[in-house]
């Protein structure tokens, strides 16, 4: 137990690391438009093409990773992650007009993210037996991820003081220490050689069966990880700028606000983890109830708030997201056969990182047309994630005890 407990360590790293090296930017975009003269539209550009990449590399990293062994695609991808940050690092250096080889960078790290966090969460399942210890893990890795988002805006914030562009120099560092860690600590599951010897055509055989017999309720889950993820950067990359635009914070003190939402994410999401355990009827509800909680809150949101309420209001609205997430995980790892599970954890990571790429584009759309009402499109979406879980997530008796 204790070699699987330094393993869960180890891939708790990778969602960390790969949370830093994106979430790190968000307050530091308003300093990168100052720093290279671009626009908020431009700077949501350096999350979107990270994220887009990783969608479209995502299903191919999970069938790898069925095909070939976790840790044969961990490591690699963070090679890569490490690889991107430095190139975006070097043109911020040392180029005058660096923003489309610091884009290439990220779209560098956006391939590595593809095959470094989509894996982490199937590798989990195959480490565990026990339904319950696979929550836990799970629990753990979704903690880890959100304590990064935490941890991310401070961060990012802090470097950006010294050097705007040092964020982008730490992400090779970051991703060396993980690199480490997985070498090292990670005895993953080896697969079967039968399996390792499944055609392409079976696999997606395979793939359409488990689609054909579970559609509805995976293509629901899909939806709902993918709007929650939508939310939460559309009000974070919104939030971020209105406390340098509007309530004139900046440095280390703005990414200690910034980081109030998501500290109450962290916090929903570890306990979530600790307690959802395996009934399926329950993960429904709660899944049903976090949404309501995230929905509330977006209704009252408007750009003249005092910045206690509008905080408090952001950080309840990451509550919900934060007790979603690792019961989506669970889910998902849970309902699916051990041999497909990459490709099909994967596949929903991807739904994931659309709604990532989404919410920062999205919502820099909607501020430079000056909608007041932007809010109300994220309470909207809110509302359509409570309306699938009714509708689409439906557990049967065995499932439900």
């Amino acid at each position: 137990m204790r070699g699987k407990n330094l393993g869960i360590i180890a891939l708790a790293s990778i969602p960390l690391v790969m949370t830093l090296g994106n979430s790190m930017l968000i307050p530091v975009l308003p300093i990168i438009e100052k720093e290279i003269q671009i626009s908020s539209f431009q700077s949501s550009l350096l999350i979107t093409v990270y994220s887009v990449i990783a969608i479209l590399l995502i299903p191919l990293a999970g069938y790898l990773s069925d095909k070939f062994g976790r840790k044969n695609i961990l490591l690699p991808s963070l090679l890569i992650t490490a690889i991107g940050g430095l190139v975006s690092a070097l043109a911020a250096w040392k180029m005058a007009d660096p923003f489309y080889v610091i884009l290439a960078g990220r779209f560098l790290q956006g391939m590595g993210a593809a095959g470094a966090f989509p894996v982490v969460i199937p590798t989990v399942g195959d480490m565990f037996e026990d339904e319950t210890e696979v929550s836990a893990g799970l629990g753990i890795i979704e903690t880890s991820n959100t304590f990064g988002k935490v941890l991310s805006p401070i961060i990012g914030s802090f470097l950006a003081v010294f050097i705007w562009f040092l964020p982008f120099v730490f992400i090779p560092i970051f991703s060396a220490i993980a690199i480490v860690m997985v070498w090292f600590l990670l005895d993953a599951p080896k697969r079967a050689d039968d399996k390792k010897k499944q055609s392409f055509k079976e696999f997606l055989q395979c793939i359409r069966q488990v689609f054909r017999d579970n559609g509805r309720w995976l293509i629901g889950t899909f939806v709902i990880g993918a709007i929650n993820m939508f939310i939460l950067f559309a009000f974070l990359f919104h939030f971020s700028s209105l406390l340098e635009k509007q309530y004139q914070l900046a440095g280390v003190l703005k990414g200690l606000v910034l980081a109030i939402p998501l500290l109450f994410l962290c916090i929903a999401s570890y306990v979530t983890g600790k307690k959802i355990g395996k009934n399926k009827l329950v993960m429904k509800w709660t899944i049903l109830t976090a949404n309501v909680i995230s929905l509330v809150p977006l209704l009252w949101v408007k750009d003249d708030l005092r910045l206690t309420y509008l905080s408090l209001l952001l950080a309840i609205a990451g509550i919900g997201i934060g007790i979603s997430l690792p019961v989506l995980d669970s889910l998902i790892t849970e309902g699916v056969e051990k041999d497909i599970r990459g490709t099909v954890t994967a596949l929903y990571s991807s739904m994931r990182f659309l709604g990532v790429a989404a919410g920062p584009f999205i919502m820099a759309i909607l501020m430079e047309k000056g909608n007041s009402w932007m809010y109300y499109v994220l309470a909207g979406a809110a509302a359509v994630t409570i309306l699938l879980t009714l509708t689409a997530i439906r557990p049967s008796r065995e499932e439900a005890t």
